[in-house]
């Protein structure tokens, strides 16, 4: 095994280690605007998938490029998506108003 990869694959190991002891140490909370933010971020892995399809020469690297790029968009969107719903949770919601007895009848009516 080159040393370049061995040193690269214990780099990843630690970062795995250290983003599980990370993560794992935030209240639930927190975990709502800590994943808006980590969305942001993965919008450098879009740029990092196209960056890459430029260097692409055969069909097999344009295949990769392309769910790369493809797998990564739907990770940020999907991201904002849950953030967006779980933001919601705490939107005051309207009150409801009570039908009188004669407003229930005109509401039937109205049908």
């Amino acid at each position: 095994m080159p040393n370049e990869l061995l040193s690269d694959l214990g780099l990843f190991v630690l970062a795995v280690l250290v983003g599980f002891e990370v993560i794992s140490k935030i209240p639930a909370t927190l975990h709502t605007p800590m994943m808006s933010g980590a969305n942001a971020i993965h919008g450098v892995v879009v740029v990092g998938a196209v960056i890459v399809a430029g260097l692409a020469h055969d069909p097999l690297g344009y295949v990769l490029t392309f769910l790369a790029a493809a797998f990564a968009a739907m990770n940020v969107v999907g991201g904002y998506v849950v953030t967006d719903r779980m933001l919601g949770m705490f939107k005051a919601r309207p009150a409801r108003v009570a039908l009188g007895p004669s407003d229930a009848s005109s509401a039937e009516v109205a049908r």
